[in-house]
């Protein structure tokens, strides 16, 4: 008779072995989604950007994708992003709140940018923030940044073409 310890091992060997054996397939597919955006994190001027790289996974019923860029001036950085899945829904939250703070060290705001809710947070003492903007119910770019003022972190985010980032997102 198998102990109960064994038979819950065994059970969880074959199901990790079912999902490595889909998992060159679903993997293969995933690539090429985060690839079709790694064109769209542009070079900005002034700016020494690292190659662009991505990652993507895909579950039964679920899909991540990111592809990300960083970005140095001196000891300013940016770091360009476009998430969909999960976690960009989760994030997009804030861009559908309506709200705005604001502290002495710290700003926090929504609004609409070129048809697109967009949030915006900005650190005083280190100037740091992030500017999200909600491409669709799943998926975002973001733009999070140090050393930068708030008002260029905005047109730096504006740079990139959210309206192609948008097309590019499967529908």
């Amino acid at each position: 008779m198998i102990d109960r310890r064994r038979a819950i091992r065994l059970a969880v060997a074959a199901a990790a072995l079912t999902a490595v054996w889909q998992l060159p397939l679903s993997t293969a597919d995933a690539q090429q989604s985060f690839q079709r955006f790694l064109p769209l994190l542009i070079d900005l001027p002034g700016w020494t950007g690292a190659k662009p790289d991505g990652m993507a996974m895909e579950m039964p019923g679920n899909s991540i994708v990111t592809a990300t860029r960083e970005y140095r001036r001196g000891d300013a950085t940016v770091n360009a992003q476009v998430i969909t899945g999960p976690a960009a829904q989760g994030a997009l939250a804030a861009t559908a709140s309506g709200m705005k703070i604001e502290t002495g060290d710290m700003r926090m705001s929504t609004s609409t940018v070129d048809g697109l809710a967009v949030a915006r947070t900005f650190t005083v003492h280190d100037k740091s923030g992030a500017v999200l903007v909600a491409l669709g119910p799943s998926a975002m770019f973001s733009l999070s940044f140090n050393g930068v003022a708030e008002d260029e972190a905005l047109a730096l985010a504006r740079r990139f073409d959210w309206k192609t980032l948008q097309a590019a997102i499967p529908k």
